[in-house]
């Protein structure tokens, strides 16, 4: 019998290697590489062309059902989600710890026991009592969902095997559990990615729906080997800062629906709370126009989000070296902007430092927020507020030409409905809305003169 190669594995990574070595090739880390028991390896000596089990091949215009789905009782829970949980779909959670996922789960769990229908929670980093108590805390002491604390996949296999398949099955952690197949202590890449294919598994065959909490790494991506992220159909990320009460809740991917909708929740004494109107926990309330600040309509899925933009511009004496900050937005698209302002607008920041701030710790990738960062710098150098009934949106080319922007009519109906009378726009865009007043622009430095007073 040949003798088993010894393998090395990567926890960050999954990259395998012949031999130890400090830092990993592929992604870097220190200290990351482990041992792990070498797989069975398979040599395929005859023909697989015989021999197999015949597949049936069906086309693409045969119909389809629909698939089932479940709603959590918690809307903005559904709406990241598509609309529901779906019948034996396989869910995966991650985010920052202490965010707020197990309190999540716990009262969309509680919420689908309460219709009759079967759920287990399975813990494997707390002892059940701890659920419990925490349960209390968040007013479900009396919800009819079955707990557990355990982290022998085959023995949570075989207890659900026994009876009726619940509805709903919530893993909390799948980096506490392990195999007895598999040789390594749990939260290892072979350990992560068996006790996740036989969960993933048990969830099809019985149609239950599968949520696993994924820890998160240092960088906030999902902890464990990328394959875990391939092998579910929704991978949802929790997204928030202990410092602000808001939580927003993603999808990454999403085998059942797009993946362009958020919830957004509030972190209160009674657990996670819906927030049925997120403009306002981004919106800064002030009774007159302030410098260096603008509102941004920025567009979540189908749903408008009104942010604030914030900048400050400090003048330096001559011969220091100005410094560039950004809080919840692309440092590198402030520079372009910067550059096109100065380049096409004939507006120096060479000696000055800049600040962006998005408010409330709202992250900002949406291109059309070049207008309302360019307005907010141009504010607070020339320290002429924009009026406080303005919103903004639209692209800034290199040339400085303003790009149309997509759902332009959904972004201005939202801030009408929200008190705004008048939107610096694109030109393509300036058909209006009713109810609001919108002004075209087809260059950057015709918002310049008009803001500026320059005829």
């Amino acid at each position: 019998m040949a003798k088993a190669k010894r393998k090395f594995v990567c926890q960050q990574c999954g990259t395998v290697s012949g031999r130890w070595q400090g830092q990993c090739d592929d992604c870097g880390e220190w200290n990351s590489i482990v041992e792990e028991a070498a797989e069975t390896v398979f040599s395929a000596r005859h023909d697989l062309q015989t021999g197999g089990r015949a597949i049936s091949l069906i086309g693409l215009d045969s119909d389809v059902r629909l698939p089932d789905r479940t709603s959590t009782g918690i809307a903005e829970f559904d709406r990241a989600l598509g609309g529901g949980i779906v019948s034996g779909s396989a869910t995966l959670i991650g985010g920052d710890p202490g965010i707020g996922k197990s309190t999540l789960l716990l009262q969309a769990a509680a919420r689908i026991a309460a219709r009759g229908l079967p759920v287990a929670y399975i813990s494997g980093e707390e002892a059940a009592d701890q659920v419990r108590l925490r349960a209390r805390r968040l007013g479900l002491g009396t919800a009819p969902v079955q707990l557990a604390s355990a982290t022998s996949v085959r023995d949570i296999l075989t207890t659900l095997g026994e009876g009726e398949p619940p509805a709903l099955l919530v893993i909390d952690s799948i980096q506490t559990m392990h195999s007895d197949l598999i040789e390594g202590a749990p939260g290892t890449v072979s350990q992560v990615r068996a006790s996740a294919q036989e969960l993933i598994r048990f969830a099809k065959q019985r149609g239950t729906a599968l949520v696993m909490v994924g820890h998160v790494t240092k960088d906030g991506s999902i902890a464990g080997p990328r394959v875990l992220e391939h092998m579910v159909d929704t991978v949802l990320s929790f997204e928030g800062e202990r410092s602000h009460q808001y939580r927003i809740l993603r999808a990454i991917k999403n085998r059942f629906g797009g993946t362009d909708e958020i919830g957004v929740f509030a972190m209160v004494a009674e657990g996670l709370e819906e927030v049925a109107n997120p403009s306002a926990l981004f919106l800064t309330h002030r009774d007159e126009s302030v410098t260096g600040a603008t509102v941004f309509p920025a567009l979540e899925g189908t749903r408008p989000v009104l942010v604030e933009i914030q900048a400050l511009v400090v003048r330096l004496s001559s011969g220091a070296t100005p410094r560039r900050a950004v809080v919840g937005w692309d440092s590198g698209r402030l520079a372009m902007v910067l550059a096109v302002l100065e380049a096409r607008c004939g507006l120096s920041f060479s000696t000055c430092e800049v600040y962006l701030n998005v408010a409330g710790g709202y992250r900002l990738s949406d291109p059309a927020a070049d207008l309302a960062v360019a307005a907010a710098l141009m504010s607070a150098l020339a320290e002429r507020p924009v009026p406080a009934d303005v919103v903004l949106f639209g692209e800034i080319a290199l040339s400085g030409e303003i790009r149309p922007v997509a759902h332009a009519p959904l972004r201005l109906r939202e801030s009408a409905k929200l008190g705004f009378n008048r939107a610096y726009v694109p030109a393509a865009a300036a058909d209006g809305v009713k109810g609001i007043s919108v002004s075209g622009y087809r260059a950057l430095s015709q918002l310049v003169d008009q803001m500026l007073g320059r005829g």
